[in-house]
């Protein structure tokens, strides 16, 4: 039985009899055969070959990374290896092994000599037990068998599941949160006094929104939004973006307490990946030199230009979204459909959004193509700083990418479009958006809405639907074809390895960047839930549900629809705990800039202390807010429209002024007072919010220890029995 197990197949075309791709076969195979490989051949639509690594060369293995005092204990006893180790080494060995003409077998593949290379996933009972018990939709409650994930993957997956499963779990604490806000939010829809003002306002004539066939209009039209808006924009919304600072930095303080007792139990605590890496090149080539550490200012500075020169691009994608929403607004107010005209700004913003998402699955694409180029430009020593490299310039491409337009909405929008009679205008023609008069959070809010609720339909359906139906394409055309197959000398009916070989060459095609993939999704999807979670307390709960569905649906890609990964050893989740960490900060940022900037709380909190009837009059039997409208509108001359403006007068027949959402002064449009105050309050906030929320976050770091104590007195009382052990050996040699 033992003897059947294989560790790795190569599948290969059927070449010609000493055609070229027939003699690079041969040569890599007797390179294999040399290292004392057996090789076994099977016929079928494709050669498909067999390999297994000889005993010497896990002993060696296990000779060279045992520690110290095992090995003066027990210098010649050798426990079974792991399944997960033969196959990693036996991966290392096969893709390091040099061909006489130094090519490798990366050469190879590219060269079409073989197609195709994986591990077997065995008949084992491990398997058995995670195809029922994991990865079926059944279990999406049940909590993981991180064990046994970690016998059949090894350890670099079952961090990423250990992981998931953990965030996933906090997720819940701040989704109830999140809804909690919202749904006081709902509550407050028709209570707030902003919002009855709004709906009240019968007489108060707004400026029209585009130049050709956009009418006066009352602010009382626009009712409804200015309730959704103020639903969203509330006292709750700040302090759950607080809420959210400060769980970002928990989450991950726990995560590498929970990670710290993980890798202990699997007596990896302290485990060097460097040394790993030597010991297996020296058991694939016993004259192996260490590649030395270089750095190159030069080639430094020349990736570090073409990295920002992408990022420039996506910013000018971003741009270009921008401008996209601009022509929309334009062309939907001079639709003949009256409800295109009444909701145009509503249905750009949508419309963009759609846009932002179908730019966001062709960027990552191409996002992939450039960090992978960029990657080999840099020539890293070993694969695991190639992977640290390549995850860096992915995720901030992919950052710039699905935040750009996110960024512009929240912190440009409506800012940067001047005023009547002074529009800021792209190519001289089309005005830039305007916010509404209560504010612009509900259009980030939509913005949010869609992408989230995209990424987490469309993308995952994607995710399981591509790889099932090609699974069984894949099915269909590889049927064993039914004759007698010629082994050697011998005639078979049928081979016991074959069905094997076959039934897992027809599962998809995995590759080193599988559960880099899942990882990467699942950053940008926290990044989505922490940064801008002010204007969208409903992300951790829309993240919540997508991470119950994303963990079985991973498992049964896994474990039905993909080829077994070849199993990584590590210690914690790497670069990306770092970049997580990032991610923290910019949530506290990019919070306190929403509440400062996007959000209207702070020039109602100016209006509410300063300029209100409570202060002004001392009037307390009315609600502060009375007013606090008719406050924030400016008001403009209708004469003094720039010539080529043809609205239609319309309203303003009953009078010569309309009213904008801006502080200037009737007579000459400068800045009054009341914009500096709000201005110098936003940024005084703005410093306040980031600096206590900083402040919490490092205590809260400090609060809980990275290590849990029993783990760090484990770790002691091993090095001490270590230390004794290793006396008691020693001392009798002085004797």
């Amino acid at each position: 039985q033992d003897e059947e197990k294989w560790d790795f197949v190569l599948v290969s075309d059927i070449h010609e009899v000493g055609s070229e791709k027939e003699i690079k076969r041969k040569k890599f195979l007797d390179e294999l055969s040399k290292k004392g490989f057996t090789i076994k051949k099977i016929e079928d639509k494709k050669l498909f070959y067999g390999v297994r690594a000889p005993k010497q060369i896990f002993q060696k293995y296990q000779g060279l990374l045992r520690k110290p005092d095992n090995r003066l204990q027990n210098p010649n006893v050798h426990q079974d290896i792991p399944a997960t180790t033969r196959i990693r080494i036996v991966n290392f060995i096969l893709q390091n092994t040099t061909t006489p003409d130094l090519e490798k077998l990366h050469d190879l593949m590219k060269k079409k000599v073989f197609e195709a290379t994986f591990p077997l996933h065995e008949k084992e009972e491990v398997r058995e037990f995670l195809k029922e018990k994991w990865a079926r939709w059944r279990g999406i409650f049940c909590q993981q068998p991180i064990e046994k994930i970690r016998c059949y993957f090894g350890e670099k997956v079952a961090l990423y599941f250990a992981w998931l499963g953990w965030y996933t779990c906090l997720l819940g604490i701040a989704a109830a949160v999140g809804t909690v806000v919202f749904v006081a939010g709902i509550t407050v829809f028709s209570s707030s006094q902003v919002s009855k003002e709004i709906c009240e306002a019968s007489n108060t004539i707004m400026c029209p929104l585009c130049d050709q066939k956009c009418s006066f209009w009352l602010l009382s039209d626009t009712c409804t939004y200015a309730k959704v808006t103020h639903m969203i924009d509330n006292e709750g919304t700040v302090l759950f973006a607080m809420f959210m600072a400060i769980w970002a930095t928990v989450f991950l303080e726990l995560w590498k307490r929970q990670r710290a007792t993980v890798v202990t139990n699997w007596d990896l605590y302290r485990w060097d990946e460097e040394e790993e890496e030597l010991a297996m090149e020296l058991i694939n080539n016993l004259q192996h030199e260490p590649r030395q550490y270089q750095h190159s200012y030069f080639r430094s500075t020349i990736i570090l230009l073409l990295v920002l020169l992408m990022i420039a691009v996506l910013i000018g994608i971003a741009h270009a979204l921008v401008i996209y929403r601009v022509i929309a607004v334009a062309l939907f107010t001079q639709s003949n459909f009256s409800f295109l005209r009444e909701q145009a700004n509503t249905m750009a913003v949508m419309t963009g959004a759609v846009l932002h998402y179908i730019t966001i699955v062709v960027m990552t694409k191409v996002n992939r193509r450039v960090a992978l180029y960029l990657c080999d430009l840099e020539k890293p020593r070993t694969f695991s700083q190639r992977e640290n490299n390549f995850t860096v310039k992915i995720f901030t491409f992919q950052f710039f990418t699905n935040f750009s337009s996110l960024i512009y909405i929240a912190f440009f929008l409506g800012r940067i479009n001047g005023h009547p009679g002074n529009y800021v205008r792209i190519a001289g023609k089309w005005r830039l958006e305007e916010c509404h008069p209560s504010g612009c959070i509900t259009d980030l809010f939509i913005q949010m809405a869609i992408i989230m609720l995209l990424k987490q339909t469309i993308s995952n359906v994607m995710e399981y639907l591509v790889p099932w139906i090609a699974h069984k394409l894949r099915k269909k055309q590889q049927r064993p074809k039914k004759r007698r197959m010629i082994l050697g000398e011998e005639e078979e009916a049928e081979d016991p390895c074959k069905r094997q070989w076959l039934s897992n060459y027809q599962l998809n095609e995995v590759n080193i960047f599988s559960l880099f993939d899942e990882f990467l999704e699942m950053v940008i999807q926290y990044s989505f839930t922490t940064i801008f979670v002010a204007a969208f307390p409903l992300a951790p709960l829309l993240a919540f549900f997508n991470n119950l569905f994303e963990i079985r649906l991973d498992a049964i890609k896994m474990m039905r629809l993909c080829r077994r990964m070849v199993p990584r050893k590590a210690n914690d989740i790497g670069i990306w705990l770092y970049v997580l960490e990032a991610i923290g900060i910019l949530a506290v940022i990019g919070n306190g800039l929403v509440i400062a900037i996007t959000s209207d709380f702070i020039p109602m909190q100016v209006y509410k202390y300063t300029y209100s009837p409570c202060m002004t009059e001392n009037n307390t039997g009315v609600d502060c807010l009375t007013g606090y409208i008719n406050h924030s509108l400016s008001t403009f001359r209708i004469q003094d429209f720039e010539p080529y403006t043809n609205g239609e007068p319309g309203l303003a027949l009953t009078g010569l002024c309309c009213r904008y959402r801006d502080y200037r002064n009737a007579d000459d449009y400068s800045y009054t007072v009341q914009f500096w105050h709000i201005f110098a309050a936003r940024l005084a906030f703005l410093i306040l919010f980031e600096h206590v929320a900083l402040c919490v976050k490092l205590i809260a770091a400090w609060y809980v220890p990275d290590v849990p104590q029993f783990v760090k007195n484990q770790l002691l009382d091993r090095k001490h029995s270590n230390l004794h052990e290793e006396l008691r050996w020693v001392m009798p040699q002085k004797v």
